[in-house]
């Protein structure tokens, strides 16, 4: 998939490019010899920007009660999983393993809280059917305005009812489990879908998983769709989105729920028909 991008959005994306966290791979693990305690409380430390970082990420699209400190607390014990059961012969970076088992281990305990109420849910559950009502009526994506009209409400209350329900929107595609992918866009957002029995998307292979994602991807507005490439492929934040784009923080995690809500509601519908 390519997504045009101006000249002037693309030198400044590639000045806030997110941080690139070194491979350590050769340098910890050898085929013929066992970690030495020594070098496994070293490999811990050398990796722990990695699991702040990944905790920063999905904290900053969570609520307030949701603790960074307990996401860092599972990243640790996701990373020394990752130590533990690493195979050599696997032909896997030792780092993009680590990053598959401590946003898991992230991902499993924010499962654990239960921390949604029942009124978001069904708010989720408005938004998601107002959105596939109007894009099956219009032939293409309702417009913020449209969907505030279909729902009865402000321009301006519909943007609070975006902001109080991004987590959800945000995590139940943040559980698509981690893959080794090749740098391809639809990859990137696919990356954390997990598997889990309770998991609605485990139905359906990665395969197609990954052909749906895609599809979805190309028929969101341009604007969703940059917003969507720039936080998953080139992995900017929020505010360095905004910079890029010229729009607020707000504005862009704005856009990134609508994106979110219009992926998952194609990929319920996709995987019920």
């Amino acid at each position: 998939m390519t997504i045009q991008q101006g000249t002037n959005s693309t030198s400044d994306m590639n000045k806030q490019q997110s941080p690139k966290f070194k491979d350590y791979t050769k340098a910890y693990f050898s085929p013929s010899s066992e970690l030495s305690p020594e070098k496994r409380n070293e490999l811990i430390l050398t990796y722990t920007p990695l699991i702040k970082y990944i905790a920063s990420r999905l904290a900053s699209r969570l609520p307030s009660q949701v603790s960074i400190d307990d996401l860092i607390s599972s990243g640790i014990i996701g990373l020394i999983d990752a130590i533990d059961k690493f195979d050599m012969s696997k032909n896997v970076q030792f780092k993009t393993y680590a990053e598959f088992r401590i946003k898991g281990a992230m991902l499993d305990e924010l499962r654990s809280l239960d921390w949604v109420p029942r009124s978001i849910r069904r708010k989720i559950t408005d938004l998601e059917q107002t959105c596939s009502l109007l894009e099956k009526k219009l032939g293409r994506p309702a417009t913020d305005e449209e969907m505030a009209q279909q729902l009865k409400m402000t321009l301006g209350n519909f943007h609070k009812l975006l902001d109080e329900t991004k987590s959800v929107t945000f995590l139940d595609i943040e559980l698509l489990r981690q893959r080794n992918t090749d740098g391809n866009l639809s990859d990137s957002l696919l990356e954390p879908f997990s598997g889990i029995e309770t998991d609605p998307f485990s139905a359906i292979n990665l395969a197609q998983i990954r052909d749906l994602v895609a599809k979805a991807i190309e028929e969101l507005p341009e604007k969703e769709r940059l917003t969507v490439s720039l936080y998953y492929y080139n992995e900017l934040t929020m505010k360095e989105i905004g910079h890029v784009l010229g729009y607020t923080e707000s504005r862009i995690s704005q856009m990134h729920s609508k994106a979110m809500l219009r992926l998952r509601t194609k990929l319920k519908k996709a995987l019920a028909s």
